[in-house]
């Protein structure tokens, strides 16, 4: 079973659940209810046009926002000047990609500094408690730290390149840090995210640990013949591991065949898994991403994205598919995410 190490802090901010509420056998050490690492905070298309999200994320009451050259603040909700909410509930708001508390007026830029009050000059001992972020395709992410520390690993840049047979472009390691991205014509065989998320009581390390679990592969998604290809592999907080398996699609009638797949799950600490699926006979490729995020230490916001990309020498079956427009691939790969979740 997948343990990823954590770090019991008694004062990680005095917001903690009590530990005892996830401990589920009673004989067995409780997970830590925000466990280090980066978690998923918003859909980058969610932030334009001077949006502002309020939400609880790890136990924590933050914002996010973006200014006009498209830097992402995520933040505390929490005014440092005499502690007011921030959150648009109470008329907080972004004007000129600055946030402005409904308390007093004062303004405050991605970085987390109070720029303008209207009164008086700013005071340089007004700051935000931001938090450190990332962005992949569009999707953003906060850096939550034991006592507030700085970033331990770094996410990857872009999804994990290579085939769903689980060879990354640079054998051996996962792609940290890189600035390669997709080349032009491979981002351009692949649709737009489609999200949906589930709130359930849980622990992103309960979900994360489904990546190495081949049997419930069978009981709750209804994949059959499934198997392990290669060994799991390990390296800091990234882990991979691959597995093939028969799963039957049907949409309304218009396709009902069994396919042969492969899949190759990419694991960046408990809040990040990228999972990509290869269907054999007709080279159809689709995407997954799940972000498992803790809320209050009791539940998990988990956001299933989905994508699907070209077709790689199709027959049989797959040529009828690559006829249909992506969107339509999507709808079916969509379809069975809702299905298996």
């Amino acid at each position: 079973m997948l343990r990823a190490e954590t770090i019991v802090d008694e004062t990680n901010r005095g917001r903690a659940a009590k530990l005892g509420d996830l401990n589920m056998n009673g004989d067995s050490p409780a997970l830590h209810p925000f466990p280090e690492g980066w978690y998923f905070v918003a859909n980058r298309a969610d932030l334009g046009n001077g949006n502002l999200i309020h939400k609880t994320w790890l136990g924590e009451e933050i914002v996010a926002w973006c200014d006009e050259q498209g830097r992402v603040c995520v933040a505390d909700a929490v005014c440092p000047h005499l502690g007011s909410s921030l959150a648009p509930e109470v008329g907080s708001r972004v004007c000129e990609g600055r946030l402005i508390c409904p308390f007093h007026g004062f303004a405050y830029d991605t970085t987390g500094r109070c720029v303008a009050t209207p009164y008086a000059l700013p005071p340089k001992s007004a700051r935000l408690n931001v938090y450190a972020t990332r962005e992949i395709e569009g999707m953003v992410f906060g850096w939550w730290g034991i006592r507030g520390r700085s970033p331990q690993w770094e996410l990857p840049e872009s999804p994990q390149l290579g085939s769903a047979r689980g060879h990354p472009s640079h054998e051996g390691s996962p792609q940290l840090g890189s600035a390669r991205g997709h080349p032009a014509h491979e981002k351009s065989r692949w649709t737009g995210l489609r999200f949906h998320t589930l709130r359930f009581r849980g622990h992103p390390q309960e979900t994360t640990e489904n990546s190495v679990d081949m049997a419930h592969l069978r009981y709750v998604h209804g994949y059959e013949s499934v198997s392990r290809e290669g060994d799991i592999t390990i390296d800091g907080a990234y882990l991979r591991s691959a597995f093939k398996f028969k799963t039957r699609v049907g949409a309304g009638g218009l396709l009902n065949t069994a396919f042969d797949v492969s899949a190759v799950a990419h694991i960046f600490g408990l809040g990040y898994s990228q999972v990509d699926f290869q269907e054999h006979s007709t080279g159809y490729r689709s995407r997954l991403w799940i972000l498992s995020t803790p809320i209050d230490g009791t539940s998990v916001a988990m956001t299933i994205g989905s994508q699907v990309g070209g077709m790689e020498r199709p027959k049989g079956v797959g040529f009828g598919l690559r006829l249909l427009p992506l969107s339509v691939r999507l709808n079916l790969r969509h379809l069975r995410c809702s299905e298996s979740h």
